[in-house]
């Protein structure tokens, strides 16, 4: 099994970040600047799902992950209990 590279992971990452909204498997393949084969696409996105980056629905992909200082401002404007 072919095993992607970082810059494949970061590509894919930076493209559904980018999106900012659902998107289809078939269109993120369209989006990215280089071809990617498909079980290599697929074993990238179940990396990003399992590290709690992304998530897959029926409808396609979403990039959900907000780096520490976007929750601590979130945090910070939120109501405390």
């Amino acid at each position: 099994m072919h095993s992607p590279t970082l810059d494949t992971v970061l590509m894919v990452e930076r493209t559904l970040q980018d999106a900012k909204e659902i998107i289809k498997i078939a269109e993120l393949k369209r989006k990215l600047p280089r071809k990617v084969m498909h079980q290599t696409l697929m074993r990238i996105l179940d990396y990003l799902q399992m590290s709690g980056k992304i998530l897959i629905t029926t409808k396609g992909v979403v990039w959900t992950y907000a780096p520490r200082s976007v929750m601590e401002k979130m945090k910070s404007g939120g109501l405390e209990l």
